[in-house]
């Protein structure tokens, strides 16, 4: 006979360690894998990768090859590990929420990248977030993948979800780095949720139908696209910004976009009754001020302005002065850039 504190233990306790561990872990993936794109992204002297709309797809070889880059995908899937684990012990409720916090983890992590400790201002933005999705992840009905979807809407879902990213990261070709970062960054979060939905079907269709059945069928392979997608797009969100304000948006994206295929294909309704709908808009409040705060820190303007100096970013695009000094580092690195992307050797004196 289980006794209450075993019951304790086994419901709440270790699946709350283990989502918190998942969470950390995530984070710490997110800045090993930063950290060696921008390696990576060092080794290309002539920075061609930089005339790219998408620079870290010319660097895929050369994040191949970096330990680092690895490290973080171990990493990465030692925390899948265990969120499985969480999930096996504790219900979605509690432990998705716990998820979440892995901004809280990647705050000092990014701050790390500019040798500076976040400010409060910056921490209580990252509070504001975190409270917020997790309140409305929270609410009952707010992730509604159950039951079975219908596929007609579900490819429409799917269409309006392509559409959505080609038009992100169209538009983000013309933004800065902070804003180039967190499109690229709702786009990851958009492809993270049909992820989710397709592997809804998938795994379904692997328990009713069998393994030859699910190879026939197309959510599987529709998977696999959205999962490079998304992994591809954050990482670079993550090497061309800030890091603790890509996470941030992806935290915010994913179960909204969720939320909305949901609906759409899969016929949920969020209760209508007065406290969830207040949790909903408390939850939004928080989001928005969380978001603001994040915006507009100049920790945050600092760090995606050193970042887009190692060539992780458009050259295209352009970088912004009006907030902090140490723009100008970044308009002078673009501006020794020659129009096919290679950098040009500045003259040095005889003797120097």
């Amino acid at each position: 006979m289980v006794t209450r504190r075993e019951a304790l233990v086994n419901d709440v306790l270790i699946p709350v360690v283990l989502g918190f561990t998942a969470a950390f872990l995530f984070a710490a993936s997110a800045a090993l894998q930063r950290r060696a794109v921008l390696r990576a992204a060092d080794t290309d002297a002539r920075h061609r990768a930089a005339t790219h709309r998408l620079p870290v797809l010319w660097l895929i070889r050369r994040m191949l090859r970096q330990r680092l880059w690895l490290l973080g995908w171990g990493t990465n899937l030692t925390g899948f590990a265990s969120q499985a684990t969480a999930l096996h012990f504790g219900s979605v409720a509690l432990v998705q929420p716990l998820l979440v916090t892995q901004l809280l983890f990647a705050l000092p992590m990014a701050s790390a990248a500019v040798r500076r400790w976040p400010p409060l201002r910056d921490w209580l933005s990252a509070l504001a977030i975190t409270g917020g999705v997790a309140l409305f992840l929270a609410v009952e009905g707010a992730a509604p993948l159950g039951g079975e979807p219908d596929r007609g809407r579900l490819i429409l879902a799917l269409f309006i979800a392509v559409v959505t990213v080609a038009v992100l990261v169209q538009t983000a070709q013309l933004a800065g780095p902070l804003l180039f970062s967190a499109l690229i960054a709702a786009s990851a979060g958009i492809c993270y949720a049909m992820s989710a939905a397709m592997m809804k079907l998938t795994a379904d269709s692997l328990a009713q139908r069998g393994v030859l059945a699910t190879a026939m069928d197309w959510p599987g392979y529709t998977l696999a696209v959205t999962t490079t997608c998304g992994l591809l797009l954050g990482q670079q969100a993550f090497a061309s910004g800030s890091l603790s304000a890509a996470i941030a948006v992806m935290s915010i994206v994913n179960p909204g976009a969720s939320f909305a295929v949901g609906v759409l294909a899969f016929d949920a309704h969020l209760s209508t009754d007065a406290g969830p709908l207040a949790a909903v808009a408390a939850a939004g409040a928080l989001l928005v001020l969380g978001a603001f705060g994040l915006a507009h820190s100049p920790a945050v303007r600092l760090e995606s302005r050193s970042t887009a100096t190692h060539g992780v970013y458009p050259v295209r695009a352009k970088v912004s002065d009006s907030v902090d000094p140490q723009a100008h580092a970044v308009d002078k690195f673009h501006g020794i850039q020659s129009r096919n992307g290679a950098r040009t050797r500045p003259r040095t004196r005889p003797g120097g």
